[in-house]
């Protein structure tokens, strides 16, 4: 892998630390940006700039994508400035954003079509995984092409699997999306409850933490709640996406996920409310105003 050539496409909260995982390891690496301001810190340790996907692709064997919304990762592969019209063949496309799984799809077939490699390959773990090298990546395509770009799976995570073909890592963080959906709501009311009730918040969570109650989203977001920092590790525009595109599956799979689109509707609130740029456990401050504790 150390003669492989990495392009890297989106460096904001996330991807940030996952290139410097990168860098530090010694690749080399080319990065591209919406906004070059975000890829500056990464400049200035070595990588190399690259004004278009287009651009990031004709230089490097293997290219990561990790972008907000579906819409972004088709503007930025299939576009005529996009990734595989860089391409020429044998490289391979690595989308580690939370995206749709029938783009996913879509995204293989056509990578297919220039005899490139595709991968999707969201994560979780926020921003705390990113930054310690220990986020669950999830992996959709081909295991050849996956046993090839595990070495660096494993610099920018702990738990990593091949769950399927083409869309199966969406899939996956789908069901991921929907699990943390349920456990934030039930995060956000039980440290409201604490709050009414006139509790220490952190010495609730030493106790709860550590039980049958016990989750990374109380355990970690918990104690930002209890801090009244609200600053992203996740933003909610983001998760209201990935909620929005987990509904829509279900949607075609005639699925009844009841729990999942109340949730859903809680954090569009947030959005209505101004907060879409908030972490995700800026849902507390929807409870809040619902039951007037804000000031409490």
């Amino acid at each position: 892998m150390a003669n492989q050539r990495i392009g890297w496409i989106g460096t904001g909260v996330m991807g940030q630390s996952m290139c410097r995982h990168l860098l530090a390891a010694g690749h080399r690496l080319t990065v591209h940006n919406r906004s070059r301001n975000k890829a500056l810190p990464l400049i200035e340790q070595g990588a190399v700039w690259a004004d278009t996907p287009k651009e990031v692709a004709r230089h490097n064997d293997i290219i990561f994508t990790m972008v907000g919304f579906p819409e972004d990762v088709q503007s930025v592969v299939l576009s005529k400035a996009g990734v595989l019209a860089g391409t020429n063949g044998g490289e391979t496309l690595v989308d580690m954003t939370t995206s749709s799984p029938e783009l996913a799809q879509s995204i293989y077939r056509e990578c297919g079509k220039k005899a490139v490699n595709a991968l999707d390959a969201p994560v979780s773990g926020g921003d705390v995984g990113a930054r310690d090298a220990t986020l669950a990546i999830m992996v959709g395509g081909d295991k050849v092409v996956f046993d090839t770009v595990l070495p660096l799976f494993e610099i920018l995570g702990e738990t990593i699997s091949l769950m399927g073909s083409a869309g199966s890592g969406q899939h996956t963080k789908m069901t991921n999306q929907i699990l943390i959906a349920g456990t934030m709501i039930g995060v956000v009311e039980s440290l409201l409850y604490a709050q009414r009730t006139g509790m220490d918040p952190h010495a609730v969570i030493d106790v709860i933490g550590k039980g049958a109650a016990g989750s990374w989203s109380i355990n970690n977001l918990g104690r930002r709640i209890a801090d009244g920092d609200f600053n992203p590790g996740f933003f909610i525009k983001h998760f209201v996406k990935d909620m929005g595109i987990a509904l829509e599956e279900a949607r075609r799979l005639r699925l009844s996920l009841p729990g999942l689109a109340i949730v859903n509707q809680l954090y569009t609130a947030a959005m209505a409310m101004g907060w879409e740029n908030l972490g995700t456990q800026g849902l507390y401050r929807v409870l809040q105003t619902m039951n007037s504790v804000i000031n409490e």
